[in-house]
């Protein structure tokens, strides 16, 4: 009987201390640089933002001492008398950010309910996706040329008929004779449609598909799972698109230059000219001079704190919601 070999195991590699050690100390020094790194980003952020917030401030604090708190509830502009006040410019910035994401909300949670329940083949439903989300790659003057050229001749139509038929109504009251609200907020809403589409597509892609699943083995319909599981569970999600597209909506500037006819009145009339905050410094600022720019820089201001306070608002009830949820 021949002698069997013996098998000997593979022998771990043995690695000296000294270079054990040395790639220790190595991977600890880049923990902490990148701890120090990314700690510098963050405060440099909030350093960056209180900069921009001071500097707007200090150039604004001449009109602030002037007209203090009036200047929100004023409503003249007299840039050659130099009396001027904030109110249409933030009537215009809320109303027509409000219109847009009316129409664009329901339009766009619609959108990501149909990609993401498998209504289409994915081939399909790819293209979809890619042609909603280049809607976001469109410069906003090209919207504005579009919504010039397209929608105010329709909105004409549709204003001097509703006006004829409906006069009495505050939403209608004015005769449409070009630009004005609905089209500056009906262009609006297709350039935050991306916004609201691809989030909420995203907040319903996350519902547990075995919850789903489950419902449906229980005889639920898919419009039942969509209404009371899919709907439900993203509306976190959903919530957080809406107030991205609103922080969208109140800067945007070229296209509602455009469209909303920059006349500094107040009005509830769908088809009357209005005027936004980021309009007006886009439409004013190259050529103003002396108190006009301080002025100008309070509404800048106050554009920010818009800005600020609604994200700040909208993070609290997020954060309302999901402790909700979580005690639920």
């Amino acid at each position: 009987m021949e002698p069997t070999a013996e098998i000997i195991p593979d022998q771990p590699r043995k690695i000296p201390l000294p270079v054990l050690g040395a790639q220790a100390r190595a991977a600890r020094r880049f923990d902490l640089f990148f701890t120090k790194a990314t700690l510098l980003a963050g405060w440099g952020t909030v350093a960056l933002l209180a900069w921009i917030a001071l500097q707007i401030g200090y150039q604004a604090w001449p009109a602030f001492v002037q007209y203090h708190f009036g200047f929100l509830f004023s409503q003249t502009w007299d840039t050659e008398n130099d009396v001027y006040g904030a109110l249409p410019f933030i009537y215009g910035t809320l109303v027509s950010s409000a219109l847009a994401l009316l129409i664009a909300t329901p339009l766009g949670v619609a959108i990501a309910i149909f990609l993401t329940e498998d209504y289409l083949p994915s081939s399909v439903q790819d293209f979809f996706k890619f042609t909603v989300e280049l809607l976001a790659a469109i410069p906003s003057v090209i919207y504005g040329l579009w919504g010039w050229a397209v929608i105010i001749p329709i909105t004409n139509i549709l204003g001097n008929w509703l006006n004829a038929h409906f006069g009495w109504c505050p939403l209608f009251s004015t005769p449409a004779s070009g630009p004005c609200f609905l089209p500056a907020s009906f262009v609006l809403a297709i350039m935050v449609l991306p916004t609201i589409a691809a989030l909420a597509r995203t907040a319903l892609k996350a519902t547990p598909v075995a919850t789903k699943e489950g419902a449906l083995a229980l005889g639920a319909t898919r419009w039942e799972v969509i209404r009371q599981i899919s709907l439900p569970m993203a509306s976190t999600g959903i919530a957080g698109a809406v107030v991205l597209a609103l922080g969208r909506a109140m800067g945007e500037t070229m296209a509602l230059a455009m469209l909303i006819g920059n006349k500094n009145q107040i009005s509830a009339s769908l088809f009357a000219p209005a005027n936004t905050i980021a309009s007006l410094l886009a439409n004013s600022f190259g050529e103003a001079t002396g108190p006009q720019v301080a002025a100008l820089m309070y509404l800048s201001f106050i554009l920010m704190f818009l800005t600020l306070a609604i994200n700040a608002a909208a993070e609290w009830v997020l954060d309302y919601t999901g402790a909700s949820k979580r005690h639920v």
